[in-house]
């Protein structure tokens, strides 16, 4: 599938991934340092390192690599070719590092673990947003890695898509098991009402027909109805049933290879955790291109 190039995003914020890069580093270098380039390679060695796409794909968390770079030689010099947001290709040179070459090795792991991974899920959402063809949003979910949401989340925006909620302070979402509990779906709504401000929406899962049904006739105060593992005709009549009255987002399920017949039934938003619990990462590597006598 082709990709096409799409607007840049913003660069990350410092304060998303410093804390994920040194508890990264922290935990390759151990208590007792890089002993193989410490043996291997003689002190204030000179070297300059390209971080290189191996195969094709889309760009993401080059800020946070970069970072592990400078953490290690605060001196390093770098230089920049492609953004996050880019379409790669196979060869594409993405950044250049020159420094200390302990350095350069001591924090590569860190750099291309990040980078593979969050460029793996802008590569995987660029192709989910390519087969919805501009119909809806393609968006990810809470099934995020612990402690990596924030960049995960930043790496589904480089590819195309849009944020689902960040933390479960972000939005109401019911889901089956909070109408269990509260005893059905218009005490959960009504719940949801009270509590809510006027800024926070309010999102309801629906697994069954007759369950929306339930969800129409309380619509008042609903932004937004999560239909979960719909089949391909309940989506369409979902979709003439709510007629506008509330976003409709589909979810379960979700595929690459069923994302552009759901985005044809008039969704609003298709969201899948797959983009970011059961990614490939994008394979990119760190190419020593000058060593000692820089």
């Amino acid at each position: 599938m082709t990709l096409v190039l799409r607007k840049l995003t913003p660069s990350l914020s410092v304060v998303l991934y410093e804390a994920v890069v040194r508890a990264a580093l922290a935990e390759d270098f151990g208590l007792g340092g890089d002993v193989t380039s410490e043996a291997t390679i003689a002190m204030h060695t000179p070297a300059r390192a390209a971080l290189v796409a191996r195969r094709p794909g889309v760009l993401a968390g080059l800020d946070a690599a970069l970072f592990a770079f400078r953490l290690l030689d605060p001196d390093a010099a770098i230089e920049v070719f492609v953004r996050d947001g880019a379409v790669l290709e196979a060869g594409t040179r993405i950044a250049t590092i020159a420094g200390d070459a302990r350095a350069l090795l001591g924090a590569e792991r860190t750099a291309l673990n990040l980078l593979s991974h969050l460029s793996g899920i802008a590569t995987a959402t660029a192709r989910y947003v390519a087969a919805a063809g501009g119909r809806c949003a393609i968006s990810e979910t809470r099934k995020t890695l612990p402690g990596l949401r924030a960049l995960q989340k930043y790496a589904v925006r480089a590819g195309g898509g849009s944020n689902h909620r960040l933390r479960l302070d972000d939005a109401i979402l019911i889901k089956d098991n909070h109408v269990a509990l509260a005893g059905g779906i218009a005490a959960a709504l009504e719940g949801a009402r009270t509590r809510a401000g006027h800024l926070v929406k309010i999102e309801i899962e629906v697994d069954t027909p007759a369950q929306l049904e339930e969800v129409l006739a309380h619509i008042e105060g609903v932004d937004a109805i999560l239909l979960d593992n719909f089949s391909l005709a309940e989506t369409c009549e979902a979709v003439r049933r709510v007629a506008g009255r509330a976003v409709i987002e589909a979810s379960g399920g979700i595929a690459l290879e069923n994302v552009a017949a759901l985005a044809q039934t008039g969704v609003d938003v298709i969201s899948s955790g797959a983009l970011t619990h059961s990614v490939t990462a994008l394979d990119i590597g760190l190419d020593i291109e000058t060593a000692a006598g820089l």
